[in-house]
């Protein structure tokens, strides 16, 4: 089975990360989803997680309690056929911006309120991940105000 890091970002009001997805990609193309990618052979989920951060937006998140905490492993259908891929999903709150946040895949990596979040169209990923985490413990706890040691 293919492993796949993704991460959700939320910024100091609350806003998660999103990657709109251009029509390249072979997997969620035109579709909105979570910065992340591939886990590459013999790679810890947690490292290949920073590293697709870093690749995809520029950001360097510090490594340990400041850093990126666990959320779950998700099963994910993405092509629709029935075959699931495993998706470790990882998450943190960071005192950034748009403007901190480059795009180096697809059209925007923009940070979005919750509630803007179901009018867009996710894909696979996105769409199983998302609900199980707004609302969730660990979303109420990045949500709180972010401690010193953050990225400013």
């Amino acid at each position: 089975m293919q492993r796949f890091a993704s991460v959700l970002l939320l910024d100091a009001r609350g806003r998660i990360l999103l990657q709109e997805r251009d029509e390249h990609p072979l997997i969620d193309p035109e579709k909105w989803g979570l910065p992340g990618g591939h886990v590459e052979p013999g790679e810890d989920v947690l490292a290949a997680a920073y590293r697709e951060l870093a690749e995809e937006t520029g950001v360097h998140l510090p490594p340990g309690d400041d850093g990126l905490r666990p959320f779950g492993v998700f099963d994910v259908d993405h092509h629709g056929d029935g075959r699931t891929h495993e998706v470790h999903v990882f998450a943190a709150a960071v005192d950034l911006g748009d403007g901190d946040v480059e795009c180096h895949e697809g059209r925007q990596m923009v940070f979005v309120d919750p509630t803007a979040i179901p009018g867009l169209d996710l894909g696979a990923g996105a769409r199983a991940i998302l609900p199980r985490f707004l609302g969730s413990r660990l979303h109420r706890d990045l949500s709180r105000e972010l401690p010193p040691g953050r990225l400013r």
